[in-house]
């Protein structure tokens, strides 16, 4: 079952305002665009910088008309994201994810559940979709475990409440991956410098990116 003209979006959820395209993030989405180009399958990037996201104030108002009133950028990732047939999500490590990241998936289950809470049988607008969670941080390969636990694991929760399918690369990272960087200095400023071994990162997100799509070969087979 082939997935040419299947459509993709990969969210960049970096915070950082100054970096642009050289964000970590955004550089990690270019690539999974490149791996699914060569599937044939169309990949938007969207960066979350350039939405002004406000957070929910459970006002209840989505349940009737399905958007929310008070945030017109979130009504356009979410509507982008139900008409797409699957997703990445590429998150560096904050507090434990991006403020805007947050915002996102907090008005995605809100909207969820309210109906789900009146109706069991309801099926959001992005049920059964797949989705793909990539995070990445400023430590060495020992806070990878960390970072799971602390990123993939809770956008993977979220991401079940809205009732997607998150894909596993293997048994131990069942909420996708995580890269590390391959070292931090410390310069004059006062960021500190992460390098990244990007061979190394470009085959970790080929290896996962082909899974997502042999998942969703799969899962088109079957319907």
């Amino acid at each position: 079952m082939q997935v040419k003209g299947k459509k993709a979006v990969c969210i960049s959820a970096s915070n950082v305002a100054g970096s642009g395209k050289k964000s970590t993030s955004y550089q990690i989405c270019e690539l999974i665009k490149q791996i699914l180009d060569k599937d044939q399958v169309t990949c938007t990037i969207l960066d979350l910088r350039e939405y002004e996201l406000t957070p929910c104030i459970g006002c209840g108002q989505c349940y009737e008309s399905g958007i929310c009133s008070r945030d017109l950028g979130f009504t356009q990732i979410y509507d982008i994201l139900s008409e797409t047939d699957w997703c990445f999500i590429v998150s560096p490590h904050y507090a434990p994810i991006p403020a805007k990241l947050c915002m996102l998936l907090e008005k995605m289950e809100q909207a969820t559940f309210l109906h789900w809470w009146k109706d069991e049988a309801y099926q959001s607008k992005l049920h059964g979709k797949l989705a793909g969670i990539i995070s990445h941080g400023g430590g060495e390969k020992w806070a990878m475990d960390s970072y799971k636990a602390m990123v993939n694991d809770t956008i993977a929760n979220a991401l079940d409440t809205v009732q997607m399918k998150v894909v596993p690369f293997n048994s131990k990272w069942d909420t996708g991956i995580t890269l590390c960087v391959k070292n931090v200095k410390k310069e004059e400023g006062i960021f500190p410098v992460q390098e990244y071994d990007w061979e190394m990162i470009e085959e970790t997100l080929y290896n996962y990116v082909e899974v997502v799509v042999q998942t969703a070969r799969s899962l088109y087979a079957l319907k």
